[in-house]
């Protein structure tokens, strides 16, 4: 149940970094409350995940997910590009999380 609820508070890291792009400074209110809440349930769950999991690979895995999270959200949601280069690197971000699941 561990993995579970690290991978959902990496899909909150996503959120909260999404989030982050419209608070504006912290003057958008409705932007500033759905970061605060992805921020807090992310972190929440990351300190449930890591009493299972050993913090390194708790950690790792979690940033793993959001940076993945962020990324994607950028290129299909923001225009960002989707280079060869970006997308090659995408892929070994997600092996090495994998890497990290299968051998932690």
């Amino acid at each position: 149940m561990a993995w579970a609820w690290l991978i959902l508070g990496g899909f909150f890291e996503v959120g909260f970094t999404t989030c982050l792009r419209f608070v504006d400074g912290f003057r958008n209110i409705p932007w500033t409350i759905g970061f605060l809440a992805s921020v807090t349930l992310s972190m929440g769950l990351l300190e449930v995940a890591s009493r299972s999991i050993p913090m390194g690979t708790a950690y790792a895995v979690w940033g793993g997910i959001g940076a993945l999270g962020t990324v994607l959200v950028g290129i299909f949601f923001f225009a960002e590009p989707a280079t060869p280069i970006r997308i090659l690197l995408i892929f070994g971000l997600v092996a090495c999380i994998a890497g990290l699941k299968i051998f932690h």
